[in-house]
């Protein structure tokens, strides 16, 4: 992993924004969820620093007040983004690993219990990760993926609740976006991502960081369950 450049002021949050706005709306990209995000601006962006204790303390209690803060009752699709503009991982690899040392941090520092609609072992094919006591389904994006619809402008941990994938079931609506998601990205790449599964087929924690893993990847998160 190699340290960028501090932030400076043509990097401030604003320009952050015009970015990924450019990444998500001016670009081919497959996601349609993400689209209407970014169009309506029902997204969260806020940034971080490093993936270190500091920062993962900050982005613990942002996520809970975002959490305290969402309409449950809506069905509005929304997204959080932590964005890690100064630091730049060489290889997928690299980026799966420090992904999962930050979400490490996170579950360690948590005071709340794990969602007790999913399940903590990542080998599980009903895990999803856990923050404040809900569910989240977590998009890793960075410059150097393999994935062209995950190779963003900058580090970024995309948080979605997953709650709103199971809105979208009870709307009737999720096979439907799912299919034109997978036709869009395949169009964009050639390829379906291969690590995509649905829900209950297979363990989510193998998509988290967009690197394809086959299976006998081992996923390298502990729950506190498991540690105890």
């Amino acid at each position: 992993m190699k340290t960028a450049e501090p932030i400076t002021d043509l990097k401030r949050q604003d320009d952050i924004e015009s970015a990924y706005k450019d990444f998500i709306l001016t670009q081919k990209h497959p996601c349609i969820m993400a689209k209407t995000v970014f169009m309506t601006d029902a997204y969260h962006l806020n940034v971080y620093a490093d993936f270190d204790c500091d920062s993962a303390i900050k982005l613990l209690n942002d996520l809970g007040d975002y959490i305290e803060a969402y309409d449950f009752e809506s069905n509005d699709f929304e997204s959080f983004l932590a964005v890690f503009p100064d630091i730049n991982f060489e290889s997928e690899l690299e980026f799966e690993n420090g992904l999962w040392a930050m979400l490490q941090q996170l579950h360690d520092f948590d005071d709340c219990d794990w969602d007790s609609t999913v399940s903590d072992d990542p080998h599980d094919a009903k895990f999803s990760f856990s923050i404040k006591g809900k569910a989240f389904y977590i998009v890793g994006l960075h410059p150097n993926s393999s994935r062209k619809a995950r190779q963003s402008p900058y580090t970024t941990l995309v948080f979605n609740l997953h709650w709103q994938f199971e809105k979208l079931r009870e709307m009737g609506t999720y096979k439907r976006v799912k299919k034109r998601i997978r036709k869009r990205d395949k169009k964009l790449q050639g390829t379906i991502n291969p690590v995509l599964k649905d829900y209950g087929s297979d363990t989510e924690a193998k998509q988290y960081s967009g690197r394809q893993v086959g299976d006998v990847w081992k996923c390298p998160f502990l729950s506190k369950t498991q540690t105890s």
